[in-house]
């Protein structure tokens, strides 16, 4: 194919990585000269916490990919471009100085960025520029995989079977995006021949990477497949054990795109082809990645459940609200309920930016259902947290927990706390990790200290109410709460 521009400009975001990029292989295939840019957005950057972790992921994440570029050029004159501001603003003048006649990005469909997005075409089209893009962290996406009426599925499991009916080698398969880097990579520009930026230059905190086991970029990324590959025959029954180390731990990655879905998502289902009757790991594997794009095309085809209920019946919940409202709520962010499991799982994350996904689902229960929390404050609280924070899969675990959304926990199963405590840490060492105070407690009283007796909480050196909080909530009554709260929007439903 010949080329169709002297100089394309690669506009990285979500996918941070070399290897198996759309954007970065049409741009290849299209351009006589390729340059990559990276631009911290000053829209997203202004709200975040200066301790964010997200922000020295990425930019680690953006100096391993500028050494890679030079790398692959084999010049030092080559690598990142990386710029501050406005997108809608830096694309169109960074363009203008490289001499681009052509933008290449991967879609990201959420409602900011795709609104992002339309200025910046808009400003390029202002000058006669091109703006193309392509699906590139999604295996299906938008209206790729739909019901037999032409219509979005809204329920999972049929979403999944339509997905692995459809799923072919094709649509798993890698772009070539590396192979014409080396003659068609553009030496950058003397005056953006500058090192990445760190956190500090960007003015967040330094080293909130310190001792977290997060290897970042795409050699992080290599580092925790390789780690997970010998333990995914086993995903299957360990994936649920907080305790056990059970998951890939590669969301993150996932999320800025530093390894490919495709690549992990063919790993998985060529096992479930080459070995049907011994691939329960890998296909437990698969069916969590294919959790991944049915939330994405919930989020495209429905934008309305950023703010509002998948179903609009369930925006007639009242949810409590005023002052003691609100010390629960801040009870559960600091991992102060009485609960135990819920407050490890919310201490982890605050100390991590992680949480494992069976304890998301009790900690968004627990909000909910037992403190009659409104799921769009823990919704923010994960947003603000989360390493691997991703709008459509934290938006649609939510719903999932309140029950309002598609595919939801029916609304009256609730999770009992202590009883996914003693299910799924049984050992209680999870709960010793992070609730320390609790330790000298025997295990079988960690998942309830208030149930010890005053002599175990003395040997213990536990005081209730002084070392570790009473329950804030009495769960047998929440449950009758939520159930009675949930069945007024029912019955008038």
């Amino acid at each position: 194919m010949l080329p169709s521009y002297p100089v394309g400009l690669v506009w990285l975001r979500r996918d941070l990585r070399l290897s198996d990029h759309a954007a970065l292989y049409h741009a290849l295939r299209q351009c006589r000269q390729v340059h990559c840019v990276f631009i911290f957005d000053d829209d997203i950057l202004a709200p975040l916490p200066r301790a964010d972790r997200r922000v020295e992921f990425i930019c680690q994440s953006l100096a391993g990919l500028d050494e890679a570029l030079r790398e692959a050029s084999g010049r030092a004159d080559t690598g990142l471009i990386v710029r501050r501001g406005r997108p809608a603003e830096q694309i169109p003048a960074l363009a203008r100085q490289l001499g681009a006649q052509a933008v290449f990005c991967n879609w990201d469909d959420e409602p900011d960025a795709l609104a992002r997005d339309a200025r910046v075409r808009q400003a390029l089209a202002a000058e006669g520029l091109a703006l193309h893009s392509f699906k590139d962290h999604m295996v299906f996406a938008r209206d790729e995989v739909l019901t037999q009426a032409g219509a979005p599925f809204s329920v999972f499991t049929p979403y999944k079977n339509a997905w692995l009916r459809q799923v072919t080698p094709f649509f798993l398969s890698a772009y070539p995006s590396e192979r014409d880097l080396p003659e068609r990579l553009a030496p950058r520009p003397e005056g953006e021949r500058r090192p990445v930026p760190t956190a500090a230059d960007l003015g967040f905190e330094a080293g909130t990477l310190d001792g977290l086991r997060l290897p970042t970029g795409c050699a992080g990324a290599e580092e925790l497949l390789a780690d997970f590959l010998p333990r995914l025959p086993r995903y299957r029954q360990a994936r649920d054990f907080p305790a056990v180390k059970g998951p890939s731990y590669l969301s993150v990655h996932l999320r800025f795109g530093t390894v490919s879905i495709r690549r992990l998502a063919r790993l998985a289902w060529e096992q479930t082809q080459q070995q049907p009757h011994d691939s329960e790991g890998a296909a437990t594997w698969l069916s969590e990645l294919v959790w991944r794009d049915f939330y994405f095309q919930i989020l495209a085809h429905h934008p309305h459940v950023v703010h509002a209920s998948f179903k609009p019946a369930y925006d007639a919940i009242v949810w409590d609200t005023g002052p003691e409202a609100d010390a629960l709520y801040a009870a559960w962010c600091e991992g102060r309920t009485g609960y135990p499991l819920v407050d490890a799982a919310m201490r982890q994350l605050n100390t991590t930016g992680y949480m494992h996904n069976r304890l998301r689902m009790v900690a968004a229960s627990f909000l909910v259902k037992d403190l009659g929390i409104d799921w769009r404050r823990g919704e923010a609280w994960f947003a603000r947290q989360l390493n691997d924070f991703d709008l459509a899969a934290n938006n649609g675990g939510w719903q999932w927990a309140a029950s309002t959304g598609c595919d939801a926990q029916p609304w009256f199963r609730i999770f009992n706390p202590i009883t996914q405590s003693q299910k799924f840490d049984a050992d209680a060492r999870f709960i010793e990790r992070y609730v320390p105070e609790l330790a000298r407690l025997p295990a079988a009283l960690r998942h309830a200290p208030w149930q010890a007796r005053p002599l175990e909480l003395a040997e213990a050196g536990v005081v209730l109410g002084t070392d570790y909080p009473h329950p804030v909530v009495d769960h047998a009554a929440a449950r009758e709460r939520t159930l009675a709260r949930y069945g007024v929007v029912k019955q008038a439903g």
